[in-house]
Parts: C-alpha cells; sequence; structure tokens
C-alpha cells in the first residue's frame, strides 16, 4: 500500500443528531471543537439518542457565527447562541458519568420535545467541566465532551468498502459516525495500531469500538433494519459485541486537516 491519508474529518456538534463533514478541524483538550458539545436530556436529566428515538437521525446540525443551528422536517430552523443570556445548570448523565451542564434555553427545549415527540431539554459542556475517560483506558488528563467514552473513533476506508462487499445494500461512512476517516491502508489495518500520527497530533488508540443499534438508522428515514449489524455480526464478533472502528486518545491541542498523512508510529 503507498502512503495512508486522512481522506475525511467528521464531528457531530449535538450527540446522536446529524454529522457536519469538515476540510479542517481545530482539535482541543476534548477532541474536535464543539464535538458532542450538546446533548438532548429527557425530564430526569439522563441522556436521549437515536437507541431510544431514531428520529434524531433527521435532524441535521450546522454551526454559524453566534452558534448551533438545528434543522428538521416540517419544523422551522431553530439558531441557539454558543452562550445563552441565562445560566441555568444542571447535573445531567451520560453512560453513568455525572456531569455539570448548562441548558441552551426553553425555546431549544420546546423545539426539540416538538419533534421528538418527548419532554427534553438541550445542554452544553461548560469549559469548566472535566468530563474523564474511562482511567481503564486512559490518562487522568485525557478528557472527552458528551461523546460515548472517547474523544475519536476512526475508521479505514478499507474496512467499511470491506464490509460493503458483504452487504447487498452498501452504507456510507457516516452510518458509522466517526470522526477520522483514513486512506490507503488494508481492511482492519487500523485493529493492530497503538499510535500513530496525524499532522502535529498523536493519537493512542485505546480500544475497538462496540457497536450498538444507531448504525442500523437509515439518517434519511429514521428506519431501522437489521443491517449491518447482522452482517458484522458473522465476521466481527468477539464474546457478546461486533467491532467496528477504533476509539482514539489525543495528545496536546492543534489542528487536522484532509490529506494530512497518517503514520503508524507503533
Amino acid at each position: 500500500m503507498g502512503e495512508m491519508t486522512l481522506s475525511s474529518l467528521y464531528f457531530y456538534p449535538v450527540k446522536s443528531l446529524r454529522g457536519i463533514a469538515l476540510e479542517r478541524a481545530p482539535v482541543d483538550g476534548r477532541g474536535i471543537h464543539f464535538d458532542r458539545h450538546w446533548m438532548v436530556v429527557d425530564a430526569k436529566g439522563d441522556f436521549v439518542t437515536q437507541r431510544q428515538l431514531p428520529r434524531m437521525a433527521l435532524i441535521r446540525t450546522a454551526l454559524t457565527p453566534m452558534g448551533l443551528r438545528l434543522t428538521a422536517p416540517e419544523q422551522m430552523d431553530l439558531d441557539i447562541a454558543f452562550e445563552p443570556e441565562q445560566v441555568e445548570q444542571q447535573i445531567v448523565q451520560v453512560w453513568g458519568d455525572n456531569c455539570l451542564a448548562q441548558s441552551a434555553g426553553a425555546k431549544a427545549a420546546a423545539w426539540l420535545s416538538q419533534f421528538l415527540g418527548l419532554d427534553c431539554r438541550l445542554f452544553f459542556m461548560p469549559e469548566l467541566t472535566h468530563r474523564v475517560v474511562d482511567p481503564a483506558y486512559a490518562a487522568p488528563t485525557d478528557q472527552v465532551g458528551f461523546a460515548d467514552g472517547f474523544p475519536f473513533l476512526l475508521i479505514s476506508e478499507a474496512s467499511l468498502a470491506d464490509l460493503n462487499q458483504r452487504l447487498e445494500q452498501p452504507l456510507p461512512m457516516l452510518r458509522f459516525r466517526p470522526n477520522l476517516v483514513v486512506s490507503g491502508c488494508e481492511p482492519y489495518a487500523e485493529d493492530s495500531w497503538k499510535r500513530i500520527r496525524i499532522g502535529e497530533l498523536t493519537f493512542r488508540v485505546a480500544k475497538p469500538c462496540s457497536r450498538c443499534v444507531i448504525p442500523t438508522i437509515n439518517p434519511e428515514t429514521a428506519e431501522k433494519s437489521v443491517e449491518p449489524l447482522r452482517t458484522l455480526n458473522s465476521y466481527r464478533r468477539e464474546g457478546n459485541k461486533v467491532y467496528f472502528g477504533q476509539n482514539l486518545l489525543h495528545d496536546g491541542v492543534g489542528e487536522l486537516k484532509t490529506g494530512m498523512l497518517v503514520e503508524v508510529l507503533e
């Protein structure tokens, strides 16, 4: 194989809503800036995802100079300021972690509740909140936003191509919600990496990503199917979990750009 490059970059401003492709991305202590910065929570303060509400897949996200914009079928666009006027803080839960978060306001709560058919609110993670990564895989200084557990998910184009050869209907990369997509390697080469460098940033490969039902949800229709989990189950299963992609931790801050070389350090 020739040189490996960073072929695509994605981030997801709101956990479990649509992602955005980027040409370049600033990387801060939590990962790509504003990645999973916002999160939908229910009346109890527990996080809500497409696992419970596949309809979340239909909500598009965009960043404007002023803040976050949400777009959904048959709804007026919703603009949310980066810093709402009223500061209302609350402890919210994501995978058992209690995080101090800040409300995005009543307008966002009403908009989401109406579209999703659930009493819910939108919160963001303020700078002061420090959510640590599972110490079994990370250093005490590693942190993450509202992503499930790690700041980065990497998948190679070759791994998706290999999976798509096994499927009747090929699937786009965004079904798997990666941040980093690498071209120029063999299928599943990423399974053997321990440390990589992209541009000036180095990354530690923490653990394989176990997949939930979200890749089975069509983001255009919010309908569920058995694929790709049924096919992945036939050749990517270990124990009672199915793995596709690798979770990464990053060292330092900087910028990523598509086209950057990807170097395996160990």
